[in-house]
């Protein structure tokens, strides 16, 4: 009913605004037959003076005062039924189609197009039940929250959605509040972390790796903690260590761990970093035994196992796209700091055979083949 009220009001308020032109003070109409009965008045009052100044006789004077006389009676009545014809009556049907024709055509459209039987959905009524609406739900939470501040679990629940929408300052803000009101968890702990990261665009910043040695406090096997703070290793340039953290988060990762092969991604790219022509396999950064073994705290024999379970992986991938240049240098050092000479030269013959010897590209291959003292001549048997 309020609806129809208000529809109602704005029509009323549309027609007084078109009618107004209409029913103001309008501008004198001009009547062609006022202007001759001036002229005619004039020239009367110029017989006048001719006969005053003796330029005419008095009967001249008198006939011309009656064909003039009559003349301007004739003006006088064309004037007034123009002046009647021109009168308040003229914008009568503009009105009428205002008054009438406006409120008729938008009630149309309305039945024809809109929903009269739709019930009210004021936003007190949607947040009251908001379905599956985010939007809705976050700004139900976000009312709760601006009425009672200190509720934490408010900001439990919003922090992981801020997070997942991309909202990262307000996800920042929201984990610690929900740590400060309800204590720190693990899953508090981790997102409050991820937030931080994200908002350094993936650095690990020293705000997140606090939270994440929190987290080992709490829980010394957290995976996730132990990864970033991994990574934030290798994003310092600590590389021997970073490498000794990701091998011993391998070591105790289930088979099936979903992260598993992202940490075997970093750690391969630690193990067997890019090689050049110029490249020394004894020079800073480039692997070698030693840093094979010392890539985790474990036995040897699964450390190894480790190391070509990585290479073999690279291998496969090699035998699908052969035309990868970066992957033949990488596959041939690891072979040969893995001491697998035959495998190494074997590499390096399926890598001349994608890139020819006559090509910049395997002249590289050739040149690292003699820093690593391969024979190029043929493939190992």
């Amino acid at each position: 009913m309020q609806f129809w009220i208000l529809v109602a009001l704005m029509t009323a308020v549309v027609a007084i605004v078109l009618l107004k032109p209409l029913l103001g003070a309008r501008a004198a109409p001009v009547v062609e037959g006022r202007h001759d009965a001036a002229v005619y008045r004039d020239q009367l009052d110029e017989i006048g003076r001719d006969l005053t100044q003796g330029l005419i006789s008095r009967d001249e004077a008198e006939l011309a005062r009656a064909e003039v006389a009559r003349r301007l009676l004739s003006a006088d009545a064309q004037a007034g039924t123009q002046a009647k014809e021109a009168g308040p009556s003229a914008n009568r049907l503009a009105q009428a189609l205002i008054i009438l024709l406006l409120p008729a055509v938008g009630l149309c459209l309305y039945l024809t197009t809109g929903s009269p039987g739709l019930p009210d959905a004021p936003l007190a009524a949607r947040l009251a039940n908001p379905a599956d609406d985010i939007t809705l739900l976050i700004a139900r939470a976000e009312q709760r929250l601006a009425d009672n501040p200190e509720d934490g679990r408010g900001f439990d629940v919003l922090a992981p959605i801020y997070y997942g929408s991309g909202r990262l300052d307000d996800a920042e803000n929201a984990f610690s509040q929900a740590i400060r009101l309800l204590g720190p968890t693990p899953q508090r702990l981790g997102g409050l972390a991820e937030s931080r990261i994200a908002k350094a665009g993936g650095r690990v910043t020293e705000g997140a790796q606090a939270a994440l040695r929190q987290m080992l406090t709490m829980n010394p096997g957290e995976p996730r903690a132990r990864y970033y703070l991994a990574l934030a290793l290798e994003q310092d340039g600590k590389t021997d260590e970073a490498r000794a953290a990701y091998g011993r988060l391998l070591s105790e990762a289930p088979a099936d761990a979903p992260w598993r092969a992202q940490v075997e991604q970093n750690m391969a790219r630690l193990a067997t970093p890019p090689a050049g022509p110029a490249a020394n396999s004894a020079a800073p950064g480039n692997p070698s035994a030693a840093d094979v073994a010392s890539a985790a705290a474990m036995a040897p024999a699964e450390q190894r196992q480790m190391i070509a379970g990585m290479v073999e992986s690279l291998a496969a991938k090699l035998k699908d796209d052969p035309a990868n240049l970066e992957g033949w240098l990488r596959i041939i050092r690891s072979y040969a700091v893995l001491g697998e000479r035959g495998k190494a030269e074997a590499a390096l013959a399926d890598g001349l055979a994608a890139f020819p010897r006559d090509k910049a590209e395997g002249q590289q291959l050739l040149a690292l083949a003699g820093e690593l003292g391969l024979n190029p001549e043929g493939r190992a048997q």
